[in-house]
Protein backbone atom coordinates (compact mmCIF):
# COMPACT_ATOMS: atom_id res chain seq x y z
CA UNK A 1 0.00 0.00 0.00
CA UNK A 2 2.74 2.91 0.66
CA UNK A 3 4.42 1.72 -2.51
CA UNK A 4 1.33 2.65 -4.55
CA UNK A 5 0.87 5.57 -2.28
CA UNK A 6 4.52 6.89 -3.27
CA UNK A 7 3.78 5.84 -6.96
CA UNK A 8 0.92 7.95 -7.38
CA UNK A 9 2.46 10.92 -5.63
CA UNK A 10 5.46 11.09 -8.04
CA UNK A 11 3.22 11.00 -10.82
CA UNK A 12 1.22 14.14 -9.34
CA UNK A 13 4.75 15.87 -8.91
CA UNK A 14 6.02 15.50 -12.11
CA UNK A 15 2.67 16.52 -14.03
CA UNK A 16 2.40 19.46 -11.62
CA UNK A 17 5.96 20.37 -12.66
CA UNK A 18 5.20 19.67 -16.38
CA UNK A 19 1.84 22.29 -16.23
CA UNK A 20 4.34 24.78 -14.28
CA UNK A 21 6.48 24.57 -16.63
CA UNK A 22 4.11 25.02 -19.74
CA UNK A 23 2.37 27.80 -18.09
CA UNK A 24 5.24 29.88 -17.28
CA UNK A 25 6.64 29.46 -20.54
CA UNK A 26 3.19 30.26 -22.74
CA UNK A 27 2.17 34.01 -23.53
CA UNK A 28 -1.17 34.65 -22.32
CA UNK A 29 -3.22 34.87 -25.43
CA UNK A 30 -4.59 38.65 -26.33
CA UNK A 31 -1.79 40.25 -24.27
CA UNK A 32 0.60 43.01 -25.02
CA UNK A 33 3.20 40.56 -25.08
CA UNK A 34 1.44 37.74 -27.14
CA UNK A 35 1.15 40.86 -29.59
CA UNK A 36 4.54 41.61 -29.55
CA UNK A 37 5.41 37.66 -29.92
CA UNK A 38 3.09 37.58 -32.69
CA UNK A 39 5.01 40.31 -34.75
CA UNK A 40 8.82 38.86 -33.54
CA UNK A 41 7.77 34.61 -34.69
CA UNK A 42 8.41 33.58 -38.27
CA UNK A 43 5.40 31.99 -40.03
CA UNK A 44 5.27 28.46 -38.65
CA UNK A 45 6.95 28.97 -35.25
CA UNK A 46 5.62 27.78 -31.98
CA UNK A 47 6.78 28.21 -28.82
CA UNK A 48 8.24 24.69 -26.46
CA UNK A 49 5.97 23.94 -23.92
CA UNK A 50 6.14 21.72 -21.32
CA UNK A 51 9.89 20.89 -20.93
CA UNK A 52 11.87 20.89 -17.96
CA UNK A 53 15.22 22.85 -17.26
CA UNK A 54 16.72 26.37 -18.21
CA UNK A 55 15.04 28.38 -20.52
CA UNK A 56 16.51 31.57 -22.46
CA UNK A 57 14.95 34.57 -23.72
CA UNK A 58 16.91 37.07 -25.86
CA UNK A 59 15.65 40.64 -25.71
CA UNK A 60 17.14 42.72 -28.99
CA UNK A 61 15.66 45.82 -27.17
CA UNK A 62 16.99 45.74 -24.31
CA UNK A 63 20.34 44.15 -25.63
CA UNK A 64 20.18 41.34 -22.54
CA UNK A 65 19.60 37.50 -22.17
CA UNK A 66 17.27 36.28 -19.51
CA UNK A 67 17.97 33.00 -18.30
CA UNK A 68 14.88 31.38 -16.23
CA UNK A 69 15.97 28.48 -14.37
CA UNK A 70 13.95 24.84 -13.37
CA UNK A 71 13.49 26.17 -9.92
CA UNK A 72 11.64 29.59 -10.80
CA UNK A 73 15.28 31.69 -10.34
CA UNK A 74 16.08 34.32 -13.47
CA UNK A 75 19.45 35.72 -14.39
CA UNK A 76 19.80 38.79 -16.78
CA UNK A 77 23.10 39.17 -18.87
CA UNK A 78 24.02 42.19 -21.46
CA UNK A 79 24.99 40.77 -24.75
CA UNK A 80 26.35 42.25 -28.09
CA UNK A 81 23.88 41.83 -30.88
CA UNK A 82 23.99 42.34 -35.04
CA UNK A 83 25.48 45.44 -36.07
CA UNK A 84 23.13 47.47 -38.20
CA UNK A 85 22.21 46.24 -41.64
CA UNK A 86 22.87 42.35 -40.17
CA UNK A 87 19.93 40.55 -40.35
CA UNK A 88 19.26 38.73 -36.68
CA UNK A 89 16.45 36.16 -36.41
CA UNK A 90 13.43 36.07 -34.26
CA UNK A 91 11.73 33.27 -32.65
CA UNK A 92 12.12 30.13 -31.68
CA UNK A 93 14.96 27.53 -31.90
CA UNK A 94 17.25 25.57 -28.99
CA UNK A 95 20.81 24.89 -28.15
CA UNK A 96 21.73 22.12 -30.75
CA UNK A 97 25.54 21.85 -29.91
CA UNK A 98 28.08 23.12 -26.72
CA UNK A 99 32.01 23.81 -27.73
CA UNK A 100 34.39 23.87 -25.37
CA UNK A 101 37.39 26.10 -26.68
CA UNK A 102 35.66 26.56 -30.40
CA UNK A 103 37.74 27.15 -33.42
CA UNK A 104 36.53 29.88 -35.34
CA UNK A 105 35.66 29.38 -38.93
CA UNK A 106 34.14 32.94 -40.84
CA UNK A 107 30.97 32.22 -42.92
CA UNK A 108 31.33 33.17 -46.93
CA UNK A 109 29.68 36.42 -46.96
CA UNK A 110 31.85 37.28 -43.74
CA UNK A 111 35.03 36.40 -46.14
CA UNK A 112 33.61 37.83 -49.01
CA UNK A 113 33.30 41.04 -46.88
CA UNK A 114 36.72 40.81 -45.49
CA UNK A 115 39.05 38.67 -47.85
CA UNK A 116 41.64 38.76 -45.69
CA UNK A 117 40.00 36.98 -43.05
CA UNK A 118 41.96 33.29 -42.05
CA UNK A 119 40.05 30.07 -43.11
CA UNK A 120 40.35 29.82 -39.47
CA UNK A 121 41.42 31.02 -36.11
CA UNK A 122 42.07 28.30 -33.74
CA UNK A 123 41.24 28.55 -29.67
CA UNK A 124 43.26 30.91 -28.18
CA UNK A 125 43.21 35.07 -27.00
CA UNK A 126 42.56 35.83 -30.53
CA UNK A 127 39.45 33.84 -31.31
CA UNK A 128 35.96 35.86 -31.36
CA UNK A 129 34.09 33.52 -29.96
CA UNK A 130 35.98 33.31 -26.48
CA UNK A 131 36.07 29.89 -25.04
CA UNK A 132 32.41 28.82 -24.92
CA UNK A 133 29.81 28.35 -27.36
CA UNK A 134 26.40 27.61 -27.47
CA UNK A 135 25.19 26.57 -31.33
CA UNK A 136 21.54 27.30 -32.08
CA UNK A 137 19.24 25.81 -34.67
CA UNK A 138 20.03 28.97 -37.17
CA UNK A 139 22.83 28.38 -39.59
CA UNK A 140 25.65 30.28 -38.65
CA UNK A 141 23.66 31.74 -35.16
CA UNK A 142 25.41 31.17 -31.79
CA UNK A 143 25.59 32.38 -28.01
CA UNK A 144 29.35 32.67 -27.40
CA UNK A 145 32.16 33.96 -25.69
CA UNK A 146 34.48 37.04 -26.73
CA UNK A 147 37.80 38.13 -27.50
CA UNK A 148 36.00 42.09 -27.53
CA UNK A 149 34.54 42.81 -23.78
CA UNK A 150 33.99 46.64 -24.77
CA UNK A 151 31.74 45.12 -27.90
CA UNK A 152 29.26 43.62 -24.62
CA UNK A 153 25.59 46.09 -24.84
CA UNK A 154 26.17 47.11 -28.56
CA UNK A 155 25.32 46.18 -32.07
CA UNK A 156 28.46 44.97 -32.81
CA UNK A 157 28.03 41.35 -34.02
CA UNK A 158 27.72 39.38 -37.10
CA UNK A 159 24.38 38.21 -36.10
CA UNK A 160 25.53 35.66 -32.85
CA UNK A 161 25.01 36.93 -29.58
CA UNK A 162 27.84 37.82 -27.49
CA UNK A 163 28.55 37.48 -23.57
CA UNK A 164 31.37 38.54 -21.54
CA UNK A 165 33.74 36.27 -20.44
CA UNK A 166 32.37 34.92 -17.24
CA UNK A 167 28.81 34.93 -18.13
CA UNK A 168 29.27 32.57 -20.92
CA UNK A 169 30.92 29.95 -18.82
CA UNK A 170 27.98 30.25 -16.03
CA UNK A 171 25.51 29.99 -18.85
CA UNK A 172 27.54 27.04 -20.75
CA UNK A 173 27.77 25.48 -17.46
CA UNK A 174 23.84 24.86 -17.02
CA UNK A 175 22.42 25.17 -20.31
CA UNK A 176 22.54 21.70 -22.15
CA UNK A 177 21.75 20.13 -25.43
CA UNK A 178 18.03 21.12 -26.35
CA UNK A 179 17.86 23.98 -23.90
CA UNK A 180 14.73 26.15 -25.60
CA UNK A 181 16.02 29.70 -27.05
CA UNK A 182 13.69 32.22 -28.05
CA UNK A 183 14.52 35.75 -29.28
CA UNK A 184 11.98 38.85 -29.24
CA UNK A 185 12.52 42.38 -30.63
CA UNK A 186 10.34 44.52 -27.95
CA UNK A 187 11.76 44.78 -24.70
CA UNK A 188 10.30 42.38 -22.03
CA UNK A 189 7.21 43.24 -20.26
CA UNK A 190 7.34 43.93 -16.82
CA UNK A 191 3.88 44.92 -15.40
CA UNK A 192 3.59 45.66 -11.60
CA UNK A 193 7.05 46.20 -11.42
CA UNK A 194 7.98 42.73 -12.80
CA UNK A 195 5.32 40.40 -11.10
CA UNK A 196 5.75 38.56 -14.23
CA UNK A 197 8.50 36.67 -12.72
CA UNK A 198 10.81 38.73 -15.68
CA UNK A 199 13.95 40.74 -14.37
CA UNK A 200 13.70 44.34 -14.80
CA UNK A 201 16.32 45.38 -17.57
CA UNK A 202 19.11 46.08 -16.37
CA UNK A 203 21.09 49.03 -19.02
CA UNK A 204 23.52 47.84 -21.11
CA UNK A 205 27.23 48.96 -19.62
CA UNK A 206 27.69 52.48 -20.29
CA UNK A 207 31.54 52.75 -22.26
CA UNK A 208 33.21 55.32 -21.77
CA UNK A 209 33.89 58.08 -25.35
CA UNK A 210 37.22 57.82 -26.09
CA UNK A 211 39.04 61.04 -25.31
CA UNK A 212 39.41 63.52 -27.88
CA UNK A 213 43.03 63.69 -29.55
CA UNK A 214 45.58 66.22 -28.45
CA UNK A 215 46.10 69.17 -30.84
CA UNK A 216 49.18 68.29 -32.65
CA UNK A 217 52.22 70.24 -32.25
CA UNK A 218 53.29 72.60 -35.15
CA UNK A 219 55.72 71.30 -37.37
CA UNK A 220 59.51 72.43 -36.53
CA UNK A 221 60.55 75.11 -38.71
CA UNK A 222 62.79 73.10 -41.45
CA UNK A 223 66.32 72.92 -41.01
CA UNK A 224 68.52 74.86 -43.96
CA UNK A 225 71.78 73.22 -45.08
CA UNK A 226 74.07 74.85 -46.39
CA UNK A 227 75.61 73.56 -49.95
CA UNK A 228 78.93 72.77 -50.03
CA UNK A 229 80.86 74.72 -51.79
CA UNK A 230 82.00 74.63 -55.24
CA UNK A 231 85.61 74.29 -55.96
CA UNK A 232 86.56 74.19 -59.84
CA UNK A 233 88.91 71.47 -61.01
CA UNK A 234 92.11 73.01 -61.59
CA UNK A 235 93.05 70.71 -64.49
CA UNK A 236 89.98 72.17 -66.61
CA UNK A 237 92.78 74.22 -68.48
CA UNK A 238 94.49 71.97 -69.83
CA UNK A 239 92.22 68.73 -69.90
CA UNK A 240 92.66 66.32 -72.71
CA UNK A 241 90.27 63.68 -71.81
CA UNK A 242 86.82 63.45 -73.49
CA UNK A 243 84.98 62.29 -70.25
CA UNK A 244 87.14 65.85 -68.16
CA UNK A 245 86.95 68.10 -71.40
CA UNK A 246 82.95 67.18 -71.48
CA UNK A 247 82.82 67.79 -67.75
CA UNK A 248 84.57 71.37 -67.81
CA UNK A 249 82.68 72.44 -70.64
CA UNK A 250 78.89 71.61 -69.90
CA UNK A 251 78.04 74.39 -67.16
CA UNK A 252 75.45 72.49 -65.12
CA UNK A 253 78.26 69.16 -65.14
CA UNK A 254 80.81 71.37 -63.98
CA UNK A 255 78.65 72.67 -61.10
CA UNK A 256 78.06 69.41 -60.01
CA UNK A 257 81.73 68.38 -60.40
CA UNK A 258 83.03 71.57 -58.46
CA UNK A 259 80.08 70.91 -55.51
CA UNK A 260 81.69 67.24 -55.08
CA UNK A 261 84.81 68.60 -54.58
CA UNK A 262 83.92 71.17 -52.55
CA UNK A 263 81.96 68.29 -50.21
CA UNK A 264 85.20 66.11 -50.28
CA UNK A 265 87.84 68.74 -49.17
CA UNK A 266 85.60 69.35 -46.48
CA UNK A 267 85.47 65.82 -45.31
CA UNK A 268 89.37 65.42 -45.44
CA UNK A 269 89.57 68.19 -43.60
CA UNK A 270 87.60 66.98 -40.68
CA UNK A 271 90.16 64.23 -40.69
CA UNK A 272 93.68 63.85 -38.64
CA UNK A 273 96.28 64.90 -40.92
CA UNK A 274 98.04 61.23 -40.74
CA UNK A 275 94.51 59.81 -42.32
CA UNK A 276 93.77 62.03 -45.15
CA UNK A 277 95.90 60.70 -47.84
CA UNK A 278 94.30 57.50 -47.28
CA UNK A 279 91.18 59.01 -47.12
CA UNK A 280 91.16 60.99 -50.21
CA UNK A 281 92.86 58.11 -51.99
CA UNK A 282 89.90 56.04 -51.22
CA UNK A 283 87.56 59.06 -52.16
CA UNK A 284 89.81 58.90 -56.08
Amino acid sequence: MNRVAIFFRQQASAATLAVAAALFWSVPPGSAAAAQEAAAAPAGASAPAGLAGPRIVISLADRRLYLFGEGGGTRSFPVAIGRPGVAVPLGDSQVVRKRRNPTWRPTANQRHANPLLPAAVPPGPDNPLGRYALDLGWPAIAIHGTNEPRSIGRRASGGCFRMMPADIEALFAVAAVGTPVRVVAAPLPLPDGGSDGFPPAIPAPAIPAPAAPAPAAPDPLPVRIAPPPEVPDPRCAGATAPLRRMICTDADLARLDGRARGTQQRLLAALPEAARADAAYALL
